[in-house]
């Protein structure tokens, strides 16, 4: 089998506070935008690198899904427990750093060495995704 990942996906809340995050923030390349208002759609991606996407869209769009299953969704996206993505750099402190300063994500955990062998350090996005930065080495 050839199987790659190709894209990932991240709720958001507000589409130009996400790209903000990702894009200036991050350093992510948009590599698509479309929709408009709730429904617009973000794919980003490292910059100049080709490979993996993450697209941010409105959370649970599926027409199948609750009012209460909506707010469920809604309540533990606020709490940062809904969704999350692992990324990793080679400069975890200038990354950190440069997340810090943009002031577009809330520090959630400073880079530190962590009990399982890595250095990481942790920053909720505008919308509560748990994102996870990890040094590599």
């Amino acid at each position: 089998m050839d199987v790659t990942l190709y894209a990932s996906f991240l709720p958001h809340t507000d589409p130009d506070a996400s790209l903000t995050f990702y894009r200036d923030a991050l350093g992510f390349e948009v590599r698509d935008d479309v929709g408009h208002g709730a429904t617009r759609r973000i794919t980003v991606g490292a910059a100049g690198r080709s490979g993996p996407s993450l697209v941010l869209e409105p959370p649970v769009t599926d027409p199948g899904v609750t009012e209460e299953e909506r707010r469920t969704v809604a309540e533990m996206m606020a709490k940062g427990a809904y969704a999350g993505i692992l990324l990793a750099t080679p400069d975890l402190d200038a990354t950190f750093e440069r997340v810090r300063a943009a002031g577009s994500g809330e520090i959630v955990q400073e880079p530190a060495e962590r009990p399982y062998g890595v250095r990481d350090c942790a920053f909720l996005d505008p919308a509560g995704n748990m994102i996870r930065i990890q040094e590599r080495r």
